[in-house]
């Protein structure tokens, strides 16, 4: 079986930065099995398969580990491949997902943005074991949602932190590690996930699902700029809108092709 193959750097207008997916259009959904074999081949945090349905498109997310629940910058690549391969100037595009609901981007010129579900982050008791496995300096405060949220005081303590990915991968929660923002930012942030095998995940859009709600409460906006500040980066528009939050980035093609299964 052959089955075209596209690659996208997401959250960035060029290649070689923010977060790469894979994404593998289908006219029917492959055996989960194959689809984990795929994902691990490709080798990057997350490989989106398209199907169509109707008026809109399933989309499954999977690491080189384990299928997720949501995934942003990957949905953020199927949409720019649908908008500019497989159907060129769409606007609008729906998701059907198996646990986040339906997901819609919209694309204005060259940004993309995601209307995702809130999750905002609550009071958690934190196992003894995290805070020396993320390293650093002690943190403001560590809250969670799907995620641990470790906030800190600056963004230099957040660049600098070298977690322990081994001693964090025995935890079930993946990190989010975040801080005010500097020069026009509102915030930053770094995201760890050994657990599901990516050990630091360049530009993680699902991790805003908690990150908006967290930083428009504290600083009094709903309206926001990012930047995960990881190797390659990426830079991320942000809103709050009552229970939902609106992601948006662009994207760059790095690769087209074709896979043999």
């Amino acid at each position: 079986m052959r089955l075209p193959l596209y690659q996208v750097d997401a959250f960035t207008d060029r290649v070689f930065a923010g977060n790469p997916a894979a994404v593998v259009p289908l006219t029917d959904w492959l055996p989960d099995a194959t689809m984990l074999a795929i994902a691990a081949e490709n080798n990057l945090s997350e490989t989106a398969f398209l199907v169509p349905e109707g008026e809109g498109w399933g989309l499954r997310w999977f690491t080189p580990a384990v299928e997720v629940d949501l995934c942003g910058h990957a949905t953020l690549a199927s949409a720019f491949v649908i908008a500019t391969i497989l159907k060129p100037g769409t606007e609008r595009m729906a998701f059907r997902t198996l646990k986040a609901g339906t997901l819609t981007v919209t694309r204005s010129g060259d940004l993309y943005t995601m209307d995702f579900p809130s999750r905002p982050p609550r009071a958690v008791e934190v196992p003894p074991t995290l805070l020396p496995a993320i390293g650093g300096p002690e943190p403001r405060q560590v809250l969670a949602a799907r995620d641990f949220l470790v906030v800190y005081e600056t963004a230099e303590q957040v660049a600098a932190l070298a977690p322990n990915f081994e001693a964090l991968a025995r935890h079930d929660r993946m990190v989010i590690a975040t801080a005010p923002g500097t020069g026009g930012l509102d915030f930053v942030s770094r995201f760890f996930a050994p657990g599901k095998g990516i050990p630091e995940d360049p530009v993680t859009g699902s991790a805003h699902c908690t990150l908006i709600p967290y930083w428009a409460d504290r600083l009094g906006k709903v309206d926001l700029k990012a930047r995960q500040i990881s190797a390659r980066g990426g830079d991320v528009a942000c809103g709050l809108r009552r229970d939902r939050v609106l992601i948006g980035g662009t994207a760059a093609l790095y690769l087209e092709g074709a896979i043999r299964v």
